[in-house]
């Protein structure tokens, strides 16, 4: 274009990078978060990290509860921003209250989804997934964001899935080489116990999770009775099962009947007890 300017496209200013940390409260985020934020006070500009985020369900033990309280005050004095994010909705209003539209005609008029299943986990899609891909889709909008994930060094093979492959994505643990029992040492080498959870739980989540074995959920019923009957009572207002083959009632059944039979030096691994139990079960039911 004669002696006229040429029109050049302007190019977009370069995104800051914006190191954000996930933190779920178990002891591989805790160990990275703390490990991290000790190196960032001594080399910011080797470990950055401008926020912290945790993603709250509202249905963790009261333990984990007192340890994310913990931690946000040691982000937060440290001079690094927490940031609680939440659907906005309870646990029990999904479970209890949201009509969805459901498929199968007969359950058409049951309000709220229930129980979460293997197969439908909607508390995790609910209450974390979009509720964190919402947040950090509007942080990528302005900011470069560089995510700190908690995966350990002898869960490496999870890798190879597709959600752990975004290349702004960094694993301090794997590269450290910290193994999950590294992680736990850790904590509790620097005055975190979580109130016992690790003792009692190979992964303390939400303590009314239906996937919980039943160890696990012997082990709710011996040492948070409150919570056991807030278990109860929760499966009194659905219209589906705790568990596929039990509900909470007949799991509390076969708890007491379990403790019966160990008293008695009987085994409650065999056919003759599944067959007593299920005669238990249905008296109990008809009593």
């Amino acid at each position: 274009m004669g002696g006229g300017h040429q029109l050049q496209r302007l190019r977009p200013p370069p995104r800051p990078e914006y190191w954000v940390l996930s933190l779920s409260g178990g002891k591989d985020s805790t160990a990275l978060g703390l490990e991290w934020l000790t190196r960032h006070q001594a080399d910011p500009s080797t470990y950055p990290l401008d926020e912290v985020i945790y993603c709250d369900v509202g249905m963790e033990f009261p333990q984990m509860v007192e340890h994310i309280n913990r931690l946000e005050a040691i982000f937060t004095d440290a001079g690094i921003k927490f940031t609680r994010l939440s659907s906005g909705k309870s646990f029990e209003y999904w479970m209890f209250e949201y009509q969805p539209k459901k498929r199968n005609p007969e359950l058409q008029y049951l309000k709220g989804k229930s129980w979460p299943t293997s197969r439908v986990r909607w508390c995790t899609g609910e209450l974390k997934q979009k509720v964190v891909s919402r947040y950090f889709k509007d942080l990528r909008n302005r900011k470069t964001v560089i995510q700190l994930v908690a995966l350990a060094a002898d869960e490496e093979y999870r890798l190879e899935r597709k959600n752990n492959q975004d290349p702004n994505h960094r694993h301090p643990l794997i590269e450290w080489g910290w193994k999950e029992a590294d992680c736990l040492k850790y904590c509790y080498d620097h005055g975190f116990d979580w109130g016992g959870l690790y003792e009692l739980f190979r992964r303390p989540s939400c303590w009314c999770c239906p996937l919980q074995p039943l160890a696990e959920l012997r082990i709710l019923r011996k040492n948070f009775p409150d919570l056991w009957e807030r278990l109860k009572d929760m499966e009194h207002r659905t219209w589906n099962t705790f568990k596929e083959f039990y509900t909470v009632d007949q799991l509390e059944i076969r708890f007491q009947f379990e403790e019966e039979r160990i008293a008695q030096g009987k085994p409650i691994n065999t056919r003759e007890f599944h067959r007593e139990l299920k005669k238990r079960i249905k008296e109990c039911e008809q009593a």
